[in-house]
């Protein structure tokens, strides 16, 4: 568990740093650059995964709670919602400008979707804490970006292309869910 736990602090800690610290951020790319900023935020956030990974399979998991749900329709519809507004964000969406981090959204449904369905320690701390990490998140994003500024035009066209990309990761994910993860989402 400590190596999972240990992923979850890296992910966060990385993941926060800009938004609760603007001016260091900024400090860190007149020194390195964007792109070498970029190039080691990417590798943080690649050894927070990898930590992660490990963790999960190294941890004995322990009944914590009772489950309200198993795998099935509902919570496979909340990670197919998610996976839409996470790929909403890339876009000019019209879900977009109607959720300020739509990202942080789909991160935190389907962070839901995974504790209505799993009841044990492992599963309490990965999802839990993304869900923690999704939440602080947007508090220091709104916090450093202040009042939400006039968006650009959203588009039918790209809120259908986010749908379609969101759909084909979430069906992507479903067929291997069992090889990857061990459970069949369905």
């Amino acid at each position: 568990m400590a190596l999972l736990l240990a992923g979850i602090t890296a992910w966060f800690v990385v993941h926060l740093f800009p938004a609760a610290s603007p001016a260091s951020r900024e400090n860190i790319v007149l020194k390195l650059g964007e792109n070498a900023y970029k190039g080691i935020f990417s590798l943080l956030i690649l050894a927070a995964l990898v930590l992660i990974v490990f963790g999960w399979k190294s941890s004995v998991p322990r009944t914590i709670y009772i489950p309200p749900l198993t795998p099935g329709p509902l919570p496979s519809t909340m990670v197919f919602v998610a996976f839409v507004l996470f790929f909403s964000s890339q876009f000019r969406t019209y879900a977009k400008r109607i959720l300020r981090h739509p990202q942080m959204a789909g991160t935190l449904l389907w962070a839901a979707a995974h504790l209505l369905t799993n009841g044990d320690s492992r599963s309490l701390a990965l999802f839990g804490g993304m869900a923690v990490w999704a939440l602080l998140e947007i508090v220091l994003c709104n916090r450093r970006d202040g009042p939400r500024k006039e968006l650009p035009a959203a588009s039918l066209k790209f809120d259908l292309a986010a749908l379609f990309v969101g759909a084909a990761a979430w069906a992507l994910v479903g067929h291997f869910h069992i090889r990857l993860f061990g459970v069949a989402p369905l």
